[in-house]
């Protein structure tokens, strides 16, 4: 075909407008994707952009601070000025220090201006934020993910006691992850909620099904990777706060076929004529159960205006599980929600699961460091006979081994300094208990009423418990 001037005109236009749009194509599929900052608070959950400048991670302060009060800014020359709550930020272009209601606030790096917007270094919002929102801001600089105040939603993980090919997840607050799955895993992806990681990253468990589970933090997100050697299905609890992963129904019937249970027995007189007692559940033995006092309408102490004994005893006795668990010890926390257990349950609870010491875990605004607890119990002037206990004097013949259980767990705080006393007290539900038994009351190490609430507190608190535990086990007998 021949192109007259004015075709090959319009062919070198096509083909310029081509090029051009193939190239703005490229252009944009290929160019990296835009950083973000997820935040999480109280006031709301959102994301800012993150920018590189001199080799580092800036984010702008002024819309950091935006979703979270009032706030405004003005640049003059190389000063700026931010207005946050009625609280004074002043920068200066090129410094790395700036003054916040006219003390000094370090920075990791150089305060930048853009057009009028103020730019701070990302990792210097761990010192900086709290001087204007007066209460914690906790970065997570690998996965670019910041939580204000005690807004962290932790979570407990472990195989349902009556199958093993169940993993249960018990989490803090409502969650909504994607749910993705591959062959040999099952992943969790929760981009909406500020998930926290476990005392492990990696949590291991007692199925060939369900051997483990990781917890990793990646560009703005939690995930939870769970290896799996059959397919799982998730199911969520109506109110969003538990994640049950269970077998498809078809790998739930091979593995009943499989299973040497359906081997059919050998038709003899004998087997015919013999009943077999088989129940239809074994109820699991625990060697630890942790009791989270109050709950419910029973709000314990009111350690602050927001924070209330029943939660931080909770959130303590969710993480002091995972820490006996990551020490092969089987752990039952009995109250692991928010409901009301009477003291007489609670005592009863305990008894009934034949486990080999209980500890009952409170929280106090006054005083610091940790105080232990073992029973004290009223004179009766009776023994007990046979296999019945009084009621008000069950714990007697386990007080000696209650207090080498303190003793241990005492031990173990003093190395992590943590200032702690040994008591006793008529305590209950401690002098209804047959086992080895203790209260661990759990005060703020200074004069700080937030740390009851840190993770990294309850973190080392629930680390030397657990060591206390451990040191005693064989004394306080293996589990069966």
């Amino acid at each position: 075909m021949r192109l007259t001037r004015h075709g090959k005109r319009r062919a070198v236009k096509g083909l310029l407008v081509g090029g051009i749009s193939l190239l703005a194509f490229f252009l944009v599929f290929a160019a990296p994707a835009e950083k973000h900052l997820s935040v999480y608070s109280t006031a709301a959950n959102y994301s800012v952009p993150v920018v590189q400048r001199q080799g580092h991670d800036y984010v702008g302060l002024l819309e950091l601070l935006d979703p979270l009060g009032t706030v405004s800014a003005k640049a003059e020359a190389s000063r700026w000025r931010i207005h946050y709550n009625h609280i004074l930020g002043d920068f200066t272009a090129g410094k790395n220090h700036a003054r916040v209601q006219g003390r000094d606030a370090d920075l990791t790096g150089k305060f930048l201006i853009e057009n009028g917007r103020g730019l701070v270094p990302l990792s210097s919002l761990n010192s900086l934020l709290p001087r204007f929102l007066g209460g914690p801001a906790t970065l997570h600089p690998e996965s670019a993910r910041l939580l204000i105040g005690s807004v962290g939603t932790h979570f407990t993980a472990s195989v349902a006691p009556d199958d093993a090919s169940r993993l249960v997840l018990h989490f803090t607050a409502p969650v909504n992850p994607t749910i993705a799955t591959e062959p040999g895993k099952l992943r969790m992806t929760f981009s909406r909620d500020p998930l926290i990681a476990p005392a492990s990253p990696t949590l291991t468990f007692d199925s060939k099904a369900i051997p483990s589970a990781t917890f990793s933090e990646n560009n703005g997100a939690a995930e939870v990777t769970v290896s799996t050697t059959i397919p799982l299905l998730a199911s969520f609890s109506p109110d969003g706060r538990t994640i049950t992963l269970a077998p498809t129904k078809t790998q739930a019937a091979a593995a009943a076929t499989t299973s040497p249970a359906a081997t059919p027995p050998q038709t003899t007189p004998a087997a015919q004529s013999t009943p077999v007692n088989s129940p239809a559940t074994v109820t699991r033995r625990y060697f630890a159960v942790i009791d989270a006092s109050h709950g419910g309408s029973d709000r314990g102490e009111a350690l602050s205006n927001t924070l209330a004994e029943k939660d931080v005893t909770v959130a303590f006795a969710r993480r002091l599980r995972q820490e006996l668990e990551n020490r092969g010890i089987s752990t039952l926390v009995l109250r692991d929600s928010d409901a009301n257990i009477s003291l007489d349950d609670r005592a009863y609870f305990a008894n009934t699961t034949h486990a080999a010491v209980y500890i009952a875990l409170h929280a106090a605004s006054n005083g610091h460091g940790v105080r232990l607890y073992t029973a004290l119990l009223p004179y009766t002037g009776q023994e007990d006979r046979g296999p019945f206990h009084a009621w008000t004097t069950a714990q007697q013949l386990a007080i000696p081994l209650s207090q080498a259980t303190a003793n241990s767990v005492a031990a173990e705080l003093t190395k992590q300094q943590v200032r702690v006393r040994v008591l006793t007290s008529p305590l209950r539900p401690l002098n209804n208990v047959t086992a080895a038994a203790i209260a661990v009351e759990v005060a703020p190490p200074a004069m700080d009423l937030s740390q009851l609430g840190s993770a990294d507190y309850q973190q080392l608190i629930a680390g030397a418990v657990a060591n206390g535990i451990v040191a005693i086990r064989a004394q306080l007998g293996a589990a069966p």
